[in-house]
């Protein structure tokens, strides 16, 4: 267990109970061991949400935007609770292997497969990162939603869907299997919506 992951996590806690209170729907989804979960991003305090309705005992690593790392004592405090930069836009083989590190370890992953915050009405193309960490590594994919609009002291319902593992055909998946899982992650994601109302 992550020591600096155990500190923070009843200070998010706490703070998120008060000003950002959830309810988590499905949380009974969430495999034991190695998990590659995945939901839809639109603010900056979506993974906080996803953290708090695991629970203390489920700790996740977070795949973050590069930036974030940077910011003083945050970005420092974060590193040493698993939480790890990617440079977006980039083939950042550190990360890649950081992420792949963490599954075959029989940990649980948290990305967003669209790389950035996308809004309601917004287009948005689904990224392959999530498709091959789980084809490579064989951990199973949860898919997540959580809901777009958020108001502070009302409670955000997070839908956590059924784990799965992609299908392809062949010994390895190609860049079109790939963008296929990717595609059809993104749609699973998208269907739990209704459950969060």
């Amino acid at each position: 267990m992550n020591k600096v992951y155990a500190v923070l996590y009843p200070i998010i806690w706490i703070y998120m109970r008060i000003f950002h209170p959830w309810r988590a729907v499905g949380v009974e989804n969430v495999p034991e061991g190695a998990a590659l979960i995945c939901g839809n991003h639109s603010t900056l305090g979506d993974p906080l949400y996803v953290v708090c309705c695991l629970g203390w005992r489920k700790q996740v690593h977070v795949m973050a935007k590069e930036e974030i790392m940077k910011w003083p004592v945050l970005g420092f405090l974060l590193k040493k609770a698993g939480i790890f930069g990617v440079k977006r836009g980039k083939a950042d083989v550190g990360a890649l292997k950081e992420a792949m590190r963490i599954l075959r370890g029989g940990e649980k992953l948290l990305m967003f497969p669209e790389g950035t915050r996308v809004r309601d009405g917004e287009d948005s193309e689904a990224r392959t990162g999530a498709a091959m960490f789980a084809t490579r590594t064989g951990a199973p994919i949860l898919p997540v939603y959580i809901p777009t609009k958020k108001r502070r002291f009302r409670r955000t319902t997070v839908v956590f869907g059924e784990p799965y593992h992609p299908e392809f055909e062949g010994r390895k998946p190609t860049p079109e299997d790939y963008q296929r899982i990717a595609d059809e992650l993104m749609e699973r994601i998208r269907t739990l919506k209704e459950r969060a109302a």
